[in-house]
């Protein structure tokens, strides 16, 4: 009997995951604003907790997925993160809240490499992987409209506590989605000498790392462009809200009606790179890409005039840039990554990702705290123009 397709089951999944965790992100970011009224330094320090406990967890648990199981991994990644989004709503206190992001992080980096090593092994088909993992972006896009419209609403009719304490619920539900609907026959899990054959992965991994040019400089570009980033997330709506959202209006119905815009920009960029970004030197041109449309709008929104300049900066950055950046580095990583440590070596990716927002988000959040927002956001552009220098002045992927 023929092998049903997994790719189906994997992009609705991948659709749902997101509508959950963008649907909770909005929420979050104006709660931790509005309700719990934290300072600038404390919403980066959220960040930095969270990005402290990936760093932490990252390895362990992408070696659990090469060593154990994909699916499994994936699952305690929906239990984890659903508690996480839930706790958020029941609190406005700052100690409570960094412990929700601390758990947060961890439950991410069992999913973290374990959904792209899942679906390259059991779809099997090298020449097919690249427009999938694209048109998983794209799926994850749509699915993140749909949460941004359900989370704004359902805030708007009650409040954000309930909103986040929703997408949570629903977040566990779609454990069970996984447990039921995904399978695993391409994946042979390690039964024996478990503890000697994880460290042979990881050593394995680390090596790859090392020695494949090109995912060396991904691994590098990434750890520089999230310095950068850390800031740019966690203080655009407070920069936005500084600016001055017309009085007509609830900022939710702002941030909902941004996000959703921005969402579909994405989508639309990555359906124009799906079926390019197979060719020879497609991932290093898009790449860069992305990291100039991330300078350009950051620089808008850091030194914009008015409300409306500063929500045009913020779709170029988070609606066009960070699709195409993540997308395009999971890509180029998967392309030259063996099975039997592709969750290990795509948590390296996460872990770079940790490694710059703790180090670039700390330091930012306190130029913030004690400068100005408009000079914090500059000092993201500068460390994503540096990203942007260090990978076309680097003959690797050409």
């Amino acid at each position: 009997m023929a092998t049903r397709d997994p790719v189906p089951v994997f992009l609705w999944w991948t659709a749902l995951a997101s509508a959950t965790f963008r649907g909770y992100g909005l929420a979050a970011l104006i709660y931790f604003v509005t309700d719990a009224d934290l300072e600038p330094l404390q919403l980066v320090l959220l960040g930095t907790a969270l990005e402290v406990a990936v760093l932490i967890a990252e390895i362990p648990t992408g070696v659990v997925a090469d060593t154990l199981s994909r699916k499994r991994s994936i699952v305690i990644s929906h239990v984890i993160m659903g508690l996480a989004f839930a706790a958020v709503g029941l609190t406005t206190d700052f100690v409570p809240l960094l412990l929700t992001q601390v758990a947060w992080g961890v439950g991410f980096t069992f999913m973290s490499g374990a959904d792209v090593a899942w679906i390259t092994d059991e779809l099997d088909d090298p020449l097919r992987i690249d427009q999938v993992l694209a048109r998983r972006e794209r799926w994850r896009l749509l699915g993140g409209v749909v949460g941004l419209a359900a989370s704004g609403v359902l805030a708007w009719a009650t409040d954000l506590a309930t909103a986040m304490i929703v997408m949570g619920l629903i977040r566990l539900v779609l454990g069970v989605f996984v447990a039921l609907l995904f399978t695993e026959h391409n994946f042979t899990p390690v039964t024996e000498h478990r503890f000697a054959e994880s460290k042979a992965i990881f050593k394995e991994g680390v090596s790859l790392a090392r020695h494949d040019t090109q995912i060396f400089l991904v691994l590098g570009a990434t750890l520089t462009l999230n310095s950068g980033a850390e800031a740019v997330d966690r203080l655009f709506n407070r920069r936005l809200i500084d600016l001055g959202f017309p009085e007509t209006a609830n900022p939710i119905v702002w941030f909902t009606l941004l996000g959703v815009v921005g969402l579909l920009a994405g989508v639309l960029a990555l359906r124009f790179i799906e079926t390019r970004v197979g060719g020879v030197g497609a991932p290093r041109r898009y790449y860069l890409w992305g990291v100039g449309l991330a300078v350009a709008g950051t620089i808008v929104l850091a030194w914009a005039p008015n409300v409306w300049v500063g929500i045009a900066g913020t779709f170029v950055v988070r609606g066009i840039g960070w699709a195409i950046i993540p997308a395009v580095a999971t890509i180029w990583v998967n392309r030259r990554t063996p099975s039997n440590v592709r969750a290990t070596v795509q948590s390296f990716l996460g872990q770079a990702e940790s490694v710059g927002e703790i180090a670039g988000g700390v330091a930012l959040g306190a130029v913030a705290q004690w400068s100005t927002l408009p000079i914090a956001l500059t000092g993201s552009a500068g460390l994503f123009l540096l990203t942007f220098a260090i990978v076309i002045r680097s003959p690797a992927g050409r």
